[in-house]
């Protein structure tokens, strides 16, 4: 992918994308394959691909939301840095944090964010429902974000805790997911739905941007042990 149509990729989906941007992503897209060899981050390889069905789908909520210049967003099941790490590439005012529970994960990421420039990145070795529960953590952040992950009521037990009142959990979902399902542990949970978005990737499939707003604090009781959240989402 050179920069011209990596440029074109982005201002068809109303986005801009500079030099550094460029040079940035592709820096990430190398060592992402590289170190794909050592551990599994991701089923996709292609260079076009990694463009089209990481990058972009990871920051296409910029055409919608805006963020604040230095927001703490904390990346819920960041993985190999999907969005979190893309959308501080392409805002790089943000304070970005990654909790992951496999340390092979948390090493990659470490170096990801050193390669990519990433001067204000965290990498935490914990489990998400183990970190919301932690003073430095819990209600500290203005944006929660989660890409896939689980379904959404699960995803807002997971995710809602990390949220300050009046910051948003952004999830980055596929298209049939509604929002009805998890209205009950959005509200629980101390958020309300504020808005989504469709937007088509190249491929022709389909991006939903679910927008919560927290409203108020989520009781201490959650988020709850992993088994009992998936057992039995609120």
């Amino acid at each position: 992918m050179n920069f011209n149509n990596a440029k074109e990729l982005f201002a068809k989906n109303n986005l801009t994308l500079s030099e550094k941007q460029f040079e940035l992503f592709s820096v990430y897209s190398s060592f992402l394959v590289e170190y794909n060899n050592k551990i599994n981050l991701t089923a996709i390889t292609e260079e076009n691909a990694i463009w089209e069905k990481h990058f972009l789908d990871s920051v296409l909520l910029f055409k919608h939301i805006k963020i604040d210049s230095k927001s703490k967003v904390i990346d819920v099941g960041t993985g190999a840095g999907f969005p979190g790490v893309a959308m501080a590439i392409y805002q790089n005012d943000l304070k970005l944090t990654l909790p992951d529970r496999l340390n092979k994960r948390i090493v990659f990421l470490q170096e990801l964010a050193e390669k990519t420039e990433l001067n204000d990145c965290t990498c935490i070795h914990s489990r998400a429902e183990d970190a919301g529960r932690l003073d430095d953590y819990r209600e500290k952040y203005d944006i929660a974000c989660a890409r896939a992950v689980a379904e959404l009521p699960v995803l807002c037990e997971y995710c809602l805790p990390f949220v300050k009142t009046g910051g948003r959990f952004l999830a980055l979902k596929g298209p049939n997911e509604s929002v009805d399902d998890a209205q009950s542990a959005i509200k629980i949970l101390g958020g309300e739905f504020e808005n989504s978005y469709m937007d088509e990737l190249p491929d022709g499939s389909k991006r939903q941007i679910i927008v919560i707003r927290k409203i108020s604090e989520t009781p201490e009781i959650y988020p709850r042990k992993s088994k009992a959240i998936s057992n039995k989402h609120l």
